[in-house]
């Protein structure tokens, strides 16, 4: 969905075009996979970050178009609300440097875009959901000024045919309605890419998925919502349920959401792009002019456009990636299970985490998800999103144990063994996984520290629940600049 679409009505004869090309698409990817025709020779990683703007009272400020043109660096560029901004850094290399490079460019890119942005009366903030979002923010006049999102939003109503409606039960219980995908906005994540081997993607994409619930309880860092505290990792949810196209109807047929965990392990990324195609009618029904099996057959790489355009309108937590880099195709499984912040540091400390992890267990002899059900997996997830670091997960041969003690006793182990077999320095592979354990060992990850201080604010002072979340905020935005892990961070 990154990709510029143009302003569209669609007709019936449209759709049916498209859905002969997507197909097309789909039997030229299938060949291509039985020819071995990817890209594959050294562990490529990628990552993105959303951030979110605000004033200096700690509101979200409507102004990316103008912190654009402030920052005037091509890789930033917009998201789905006028409060939203995304970071693409470049991908390189896991290795030595790889951990190190990756927090250099990224600190000084969004140090540079901070102060350009003041010129342009906003500060960035790394956050899960910005705690100070209130309902008279999340009005259709909020989306950013671009074709995509107004073409998008359209389209997920028209599916649905009524009103968004959002309910959350947490420490506290949110209902809302919506007449716009506005409440998708408030989602920000961090995206962790991982160029993989074809023969090799289901083993990565199956190891992520197992360790999904883990990472989101060690990350969690998005427990408020319009002024409620809900889950520890409120994202979840919120991004479930705002882009949902079903009726009440459908889903009690057993539809499939669009924001989607799965339902099964896989042997082949084939698997993915067949569900999507057979299970998810498209969103945004583009055509191109491409005639994929021709392009393959004169020897050239087709983009699979449509192809590429649906799945981009299927979110999966762990995403398969088609992509063209240099006439030379490649595979990539996408980590979105994370929010983004709170700082750097912690960024690339869950990067390290991740990385390494899906390294040992893709490779392991007796598969992970061999010994645990999908259905497992998920209730993992969503384990981890309602509770964060104090969640209780399962792990086959433990049983149902506290997440923070499994990642000490087993899983940062693993982690650290694969970061060895990926050659990433010594002193950076130590450092950043060292953040992981004492998050694990205090308690305390962004979750947990942004509600101990509104907490600390609201029931201890005269504030009301908007200045305690704007004093919170404020904090936060001064500590995420010290680029020191979230669990130092005082809470007086």
């Amino acid at each position: 969905m990154g990709d510029e679409v143009a302003r569209h009505e669609f007709t019936r004869e449209d759709r049916t075009r498209y859905r002969t090309k997507v197909r097309r698409c789909l039997d030229v990817f299938a060949r291509m996979l039985r020819e071995s025709r990817f890209d594959f020779q050294r562990p490529m990683a990628g990552l993105e970050i959303e951030l979110n703007l605000v004033d200096e009272a700690g509101d979200p400020a409507m102004r990316n178009t103008q912190a654009l043109e402030a920052i005037a660096d091509p890789d930033f560029v917009t998201e789905l609300g006028q409060w939203n901004l995304e970071i693409n850094v470049a991908p390189r290399e896991l290795g030595d440097d790889a951990m190190p490079g990756f927090e250099e460019t990224v600190r000084a890119s969004l140090n540079e875009a901070e102060h350009k942005a003041r010129d342009a009366g906003s500060h960035m903030v790394m956050i899960g959901i910005l705690p100070t979002l209130q309902a008279k923010h999340l009005a259709v006049d909020a989306l950013s000024v671009n074709p995509r999102y107004e073409l998008l939003n359209e389209q997920v109503l028209a599916a649905r045919g009524e009103d968004l409606a959002i309910s959350i039960d947490g420490v506290e219980r949110l209902q809302l309605t919506a007449d716009s995908i506005v409440p998708e906005a408030a989602c920000t994540s961090t995206q962790f890419h991982l160029q993989v081997p074809p023969e090799a993607f289901a083993s990565y994409w199956n190891a992520a998925q197992a360790i999904a619930g883990v990472q989101v309880a060690v990350g969690a860092n998005s427990p408020f919502l319009l002024g409620k505290e809900l889950w520890r990792e409120t994202r979840i949810a919120l991004f479930q349920q705002a882009t949902d196209t079903r009726s009440d109807e459908l889903k009690e047929q057993g539809v499939r959401p669009r924001v989607w965990f799965g339902e099964r392990w896989i042997t082949s990324i084939f698997d993915l792009f067949e569900e999507n195609v057979r299970y998810f009618p498209a969103l945004l029904p583009i055509c191109d002019a491409e005639d994929p099996l021709a392009v393959l057959e004169r020897g050239d790489t087709p983009s699979l456009a449509e192809l590429r355009l649906h799945n981009g309108t299927v979110y999966r937590w762990n995403r398969p990636v088609y992509d063209v880099v240099g006439d030379r195709p490649h595979l990539r499984v996408e980590n979105r299970t994370l929010p983004a912040g709170p700082t750097v540091v912690d960024t690339l400390a869950n990067g390290a985490f991740y990385y390494g992890l899906v390294r040992m267990l893709a490779e392991e002899e007796r598969p992970l998800w061999s010994q645990m059900s999908f259905s497992a997996a998920e209730e993992n997830f969503l384990a981890g999103a309602r509770n964060g670091i104090d969640a209780q997960v399962y792990w086959p041969g433990l049983g149902t144990v506290p997440a923070a003690e499994l990642v000490l006793r087993r899983l940062l182990p693993l982690a650290h063994e694969g970061l060895v077999r990926l050659n990433v320095d010594p002193v950076e592979r130590d450092r950043l996984l060292g953040v992981v354990e004492q998050r694990c060992l205090t308690g305390v990850n962004g979750a947990t520290w942004q509600a101990r201080v509104f907490h600390q604010h609201y029931d201890h002072s005269s504030l009301d629940r908007p200045e305690a979340l704007r004093r919170m905020l404020r904090t936060y935005r001064d500590l995420m600049h010290s680029n020191e892990p979230v669990h130092t961070w005082p809470v007086g």
